[in-house]
């Protein structure tokens, strides 16, 4: 099975500093094959057996017990990550504004549809099965909305902007192709 595991908050700040090649060597110690990394903020594509939620906790324990770091991992398979794409309810007009916020659980839709639009606009949202889907059109410097988003989340969640959700899926279909050779 092909996977994409975002990592929450990698190298934002000293205490979640990673270099790629630690993660790369870790997934490779853990058994996954054909392990790459995209872009320093922790994504990283593989092969393993199993589920989504035993691959998140086995590198979640991983990061923690070898590399001290405790981060909240999420993983999609790659065939999950073609449906992200496949049924964004928005509009991308600008992809570096527009985002995915991968929830590690269903979002809270009555929370989320408690928040009056006019408290977060022009920005918008709209939920999906495991994600958000996001547009800053004034950029991410102050944005309304992730604040407003963190109240109502049921679990750890990540996020990434349009340009990395739709490379990290080119480079899991890329990874498939890799493995039919």
């Amino acid at each position: 099975m092909r996977f994409v595991a975002l990592l929450r908050g990698i190298n934002v700040n000293p205490a979640t500093t990673l270099a790629m090649a630690d993660l790369r060597a870790l997934l490779e110690r853990l058994g996954y094959g054909n392990v790459r990394t995209h872009l320093r903020s922790g994504n990283a594509l593989f092969t393993a057996d199993g589920d989504a939620g035993s691959v998140a906790a086995a590198i979640e324990r991983g990061l923690r017990e070898e590399l001290g770091l405790s981060v909240a991992v999420i993983v999609r398979t790659a065939e999950q990550l073609r449906g992200v794409v496949e049924h964004n309810p928005l509009e991308v007009r600008d992809p570096a504004r527009f985002a995915v916020v991968f929830l590690s659980r269903p979002p809270d839709r009555q929370g989320l549809a408690s928040i009056d639009p006019a408290a977060y606009a022009p920005e918008e949202m709209r939920a999906g099965e495991r994600e958000l889907y996001v547009y800053f059109p004034d950029g991410l410097r102050r944005p309304k909305l992730p604040p407003l988003l963190d109240k109502h989340a049921a679990g750890p969640a990540t996020m990434r902007n349009w340009n990395t959700v739709t490379r990290l899926l080119s480079l899991a279909e890329d990874l498939s192709e890799a493995e039919d050779l």
